[in-house]
């Protein structure tokens, strides 16, 4: 089992992974397929399944399809070419495809929600379809954005794992493997992670692009720090994580401080992120969008508020980060609409832990410990975004969990690494968790602060 730290770190638009960036994913695989086809085509239909379909405008899921259809990439999405392609697209009811020429689309008739029975490979389900001159579908897809951006086909969903395109000298699958291997080698989590991604580009292309993932990172936290005004959707939620930064700033030197204002100001540092998110900027997945602000937070958090922190270990604490990360999702998942938010904030607040504990000085042990600790203390978490919009209770639900994150690392280092309960028990009991957990809490807006909302 191998992902790569550039795999649970990837840089994309808010405010989904796996309702925006995963179809946009899609969306250009379906076109990239279509160019193998030996015959002409003439149009493109597209449908949404399960929580694609009830969450989809919220997340603004049929945007994505769109531009995806369009030749738009997360990676290097540019929003004023966005907005002018959308209103051309629903304007002329075509998309202009490399390679393909013009297809005809109309998004009100040729993207449908289907709020039927969820697809049977996972809740996110899409189809694609390729027409001819007369309307009739002679080529089809169907993918699944399984969380974080990642997307496979029907047919990858049910395959057996590709062989390892490397000889990984660490190739851990389990916590208690990675404890291992670090015990048998002397080296940390974040070393052994390194070793793993140099099986498959060299030190340059490694550091060069940890740097840029943190460079977007903090470029995140300062919009959102300086940036106030109503969040789009309809919910008229208001910006908060300016304001409470110039409140925080103005009571430094005063005195009156308690010291647990600590947490607003990694809270407001999450919530920066999430309210970017919300408004479909530029964020990474850590290891999702809706879970996107714990571990810049709590990496923020450490730089400005631990003494003899450094940006230059960023990198360390990031590997040590994926490498749980990776473990989550081998394991069970980070999809909300599979496993609920306790997939996505509690995944997060267990890599934010484990990467703090790490360059706090933990050892493995200790760093497996803060994990454990973070995600125990989020399991059960719903995920039930009201109006489908990824605010209500997403944007503080990111700050609590950073919070967690650093009292788990805390925790974690004031013992020794032994503990009761391994993370890989902790890892299964969220994956049985969520497999018992109703549709209605897994990202469908349907149960919980979702349908409990005011009346106005």
């Amino acid at each position: 089992m191998f992902l790569s730290v550039f795999d649970m770190f990837k840089v994309g638009i808010g405010p989904s992974s796996s309702h925006t960036m995963g179809p946009m994913v899609a969306a250009a695989r379906f076109l990239d397929h279509l160019r193998t086809l030996p015959f002409g085509i003439s149009g493109i239909k597209a449908s949404l399944h399960g929580s694609l379909a009830f969450s989809g405008v919220g997340h603004a899921t049929d945007r994505a399809v769109i531009l995806g259809l369009a030749g738009f990439i997360p990676s290097a999405y540019d929003a004023p070419r966005a907005e002018a392609e959308l209103t051309r697209v629903k304007d002329e009811a075509t998309v202009k495809v490399e390679g393909l020429g013009t297809l005809r689309f109309d998004p009100a008739q040729d993207l449908l929600f289907d709020y039927g029975p969820p697809l049977p490979g996972h809740a996110n389900g899409l189809r694609f379809m390729a027409t001819d001159a007369q309307g009739d579908v002679i080529a089809q897809e169907t993918y699944y954005s399984i969380g974080g951006g990642f997307v496979v086909t029907e047919a990858e969903l049910g395959a057996e794992p590709p062989a390892p395109a490397a000889n990984f000298p660490y190739p851990f699958a389990t916590a208690a493997e990675m404890l291992a291997m670090a015990r048998a080698s002397g080296k940390s989590i974040a070393q052994m992670k390194r070793a793993n991604e140099l099986a498959l580009m060299g030190p340059n292309a490694l550091d060069d692009g940890m740097r840029r993932i943190w460079a977007v990172m903090r470029a995140c936290i300062d919009r959102g720090l300086e940036t106030d005004g109503t969040l789009p959707g309809g919910l008229k939620v208001k910006r908060r994580a300016k304001a409470i930064r110039e409140a925080l700033e103005r009571e430094r030197g005063l005195n009156l401080t308690a010291p647990h204002v600590i947490n607003d100001w990694i809270s407001t540092y999450a919530m920066a992120v999430n309210e970017e998110n919300a408004a479909g900027g530029q964020v990474v997945t850590a290891p999702t969008n809706g879970a996107a602000g714990v571990v810049p937070a709590t990496i923020r958090y450490w730089l400005d508020h631990v003494p003899g922190a450094s940006e230059a270990r960023v990198g360390e604490f990031l590997l040590t980060a994926s490498a749980i990360g990776g473990l989550v999702k081998h394991n069970a998942s980070i999809s909300g609409a599979e496993c609920g938010c306790q997939a996505e904030v509690g995944a997060a607040s267990a890599m934010a832990a484990a990467g703090l504990a790490a360059v706090l000085g933990g050892t493995p042990e200790q760093v497996e410990n803060a994990a454990e600790i973070a995600l125990e203390h989020h399991l059960g978490m719903t995920c039930d975004p009201v109006k489908g919009l990824v605010q209500v209770p997403c944007i503080e639900r990111n700050g609590l969990g950073a919070i967690k994150a650093v009292s788990a690392a805390s925790l974690a280092l004031r013992g020794d690494g032994s503990h009761f309960m391994p993370l890989d028990n902790c890892i299964e009991a969220m994956r049985q968790t969520g497999a018992d957990m109703s549709e209605k809490y897994k990202e469908t807006a349907l149960g919980g602060l979702a349908v409990n909302v005011p009346n106005c």
